[in-house]
């Protein structure tokens, strides 16, 4: 994908509300090629992950600044995972 930002977001969002749907416990979400993703990407995948009804996404691979985000503003979101290889 490259970069989440003001022109991908709606594919992000598209990409994050079609996982949501076919979700049953664990979603898995390769990241190693995103270079990039701003504060409303990272919190369209939060505000996914809080509205699953179970189970959990794990991030493998995310970009830095993505974890950044996560601690900052969703410390204790437990529905995702990060998964470095």
């Amino acid at each position: 994908m490259g970069e989440v930002n003001v022109v991908s977001r709606p594919s992000w969002e598209d990409a994050l509300t079609t996982m949501a749907r076919r979700h049953t416990d664990v979603s898995y979400v390769e990241m190693s090629g995103l270079q990039f993703v701003d504060v409303a990407g990272v919190a369209a995948l939060a505000v996914t992950a809080q509205n699953l009804p179970k189970g959990r996404i794990v991030l493998e691979d995310p970009p830095s600044e993505l974890r950044r985000v996560l601690d900052m503003f969703w410390p204790d979101l437990s529905t995702i995972e990060v998964a470095q290889r």
